[in-house]
């Protein structure tokens, strides 16, 4: 059967990609954004073991943070840098070797507080570039080393007055020569103290709970306010009734193949449209038992888009079906998380969280009505995912969870998407936007080195099979197509996540 051009002319190709696939974890904090926010700095001493003798290093600790939050919201913690003034009796060591710069990566423990409840946060891969080594006799101020980097998140479970206060620092100093080779020995591992008697709180932020002062009192007779939608649910770019026109034109469609059998649908050669395409996507997924969310990505993904192109002239429709992989430094993951939270608002912990994409590509489908102006569109993405636990500490003590604890069987996340062409609006594939869904998380197994964790972790974080226990919404960055490698959205961009 041959294409129709004509028909083929006024239906544009609809590039199709679905955004990543998460899921919920009680790992991580949940995802409210505060209203305002506060630039933080405190100017500190420590006392630092160095080759010229234990010496005090002036330290300033600085980020951005927000001002109040509710229980079990995520804190984030942005613009983190951590200024190190080493002293010029410290680069002796150095010189010796023949270095010609200095850089640094720097490991800073944050503690955590509300009330009587602390736990330690690890700020750690904060790195310093390389800076010239200064000359014997060149100043009097030794060699200022300014680490930067993000830091993992902060959850707090009872309202109050919450402080991020810094404790040890460990810096790992790396020297090279003039020619950019690493000296012998490269580097130098240090680890400081802070000195006695400072006032160390780098900031405070109000911890407010569920009963918000400032929500609208009772109606007279009794009767309570109609409660506030739940936060981060999508804003989609159609109307309620959208879904149901889709699904009457459906059945228009097989009413016309009944009247017509093999008039439609046309279904495009993949050699014709086949091509691939980069992009980014970021976002949260809630777990409902711990009323908290994860923070994920920004996730990098590999499309093969337009694998199937069916054009049904009969129903006014295209449905395009395309793959994703995941890259996560050549595997197929989403970067791993790691978070410090109080879970339950008494029990301090962090964790690594690791998801892994497994059997075949993300399948994407996309379906476009085309015979009405706005053009609607809907894309739903199906994946297969097993998620990983590492580097479990549970009130500043390490849990050994083992090398291979995970969920005992891969799960499925569908998320899905809703937009219009004309005008744009909601979630278009080739210009990315929002798709949420749902996760069943199933029990885990092979937790625990020496003890079974197994039900710990199955307790605390698996879904009773109810979709609304693991709510996700991702925020895809427009597509970098190979056939436009010079177009606007090449290299692809990581987005800003929607809370």
């Amino acid at each position: 059967m041959t294409v129709d051009a004509r028909t083929a002319a006024r239906r544009p190709i609809h590039w199709a990609v679905g955004g990543a696939l998460v899921v919920a974890t009680a790992l991580v904090p949940s995802a409210e954004s505060a209203a305002a926010e506060q630039k933080s700095e405190v100017a500190l001493r420590y006392a630092c073991p160095l080759p010229s003798g234990t010496e005090e290093v002036d330290v300033v600790v600085s980020a951005v943070l927000p001002t109040t939050a509710r229980t079990g919201e995520e804190i984030r913690p942005e613009k983190v840098s951590v200024e190190v003034g080493l002293p010029a009796t410290s680069l002796t060591r150095f010189r010796d070797l023949d270095a010609a710069t200095l850089a640094a990566t720097a490991r800073l423990t944050v503690r955590n507080a509300v009330g009587d409840t602390a736990a330690d946060a690890s700020w750690q891969e904060l790195t310093a570039e390389p800076v010239p080594l200064p000359e014997p006799g060149e100043g009097e101020g030794g060699l200022p080393l300014a680490a930067t980097g993000e830091v993992p998140t902060v959850a707090f479970g009872t309202p109050g007055r919450a402080t991020l206060t810094p404790a040890e620092l460990a810096l790992s100093l790396s020297s090279r020569t003039a020619d950019g080779e690493p000296t012998t020995p490269p580097g130098l591992d240090v680890s400081c103290e802070p000195v006695p008697g400072q006032e160390s709180e780098l900031a405070a932020v109000d911890i407010r709970g569920d009963e918000d002062p400032a929500s609208p009192a009772p109606t007279p007779g009794g009767s309570d306010p109609a409660p506030e939608p739940t936060p981060g649910r999508p804003a989609e770019g159609l109307p309620p009734s959208a879904r149901d026109r889709i699904d009457d034109l459906t059945e228009k469609r097989l009413d016309a193949l009944e009247d017509d059998p093999g008039s439609c649908p046309i279904e495009i050669p993949p050699e014709w449209v086949m091509t691939t395409a980069e992009t980014y996507a970021a976002g949260y997924a809630n777990a409902a038992k711990l009323n908290g969310a994860a923070a994920l990505g920004p996730a990098f993904m590999k499309v093969v888009l337009n694998k199937r192109y069916i054009n049904d002239s009969c129903a006014s429709t295209v449905d395009v079906s395309s793959e994703v992989n995941f890259d996560y430094q050549g595997k197929r993951q989403l970067p791993p998380t790691k978070a410090t939270f109080l879970s339950y608002g008494f029990m301090p912990t962090t964790a690594t969280m690791t998801l892994e994409q497994v059997g075949p590509p993300a399948a994407i489908h996309t379906h476009t009505v085309t015979n009405t102006p706005t053009y609607p569109e809907e894309t739903t993405v199906t994946a297969q995912l097993v998620m990983r636990l590492s580097d479990v500490e549970v009130n500043g003590v390490p849990l050994d969870v083992g090398p291979d604890c995970r969920t005992e069987r891969p799960f499925e996340q569908v998320l899905r998407g809703y937009g219009q062409s004309y005008p744009p609006a909601g979630y278009l594939v080739a210009y990315g936007g929002t798709l949420t869904g749902y996760a069943h998380i199933p029990p885990f197994t092979d937790c625990g080195a020496d003890e079974d964790l197994d039900p710990i972790f199955t307790a605390a974080i698996s879904s009773a099979g109810k979709k609304a226990d693991n709510y996700a919404k991702m925020t895809q960055a427009p597509l970098c197509v190979a056939t436009n490698p010079e177009g606007p959205d090449c290299p692809p961009r990581k987005p800003k996540p929607e809370k």
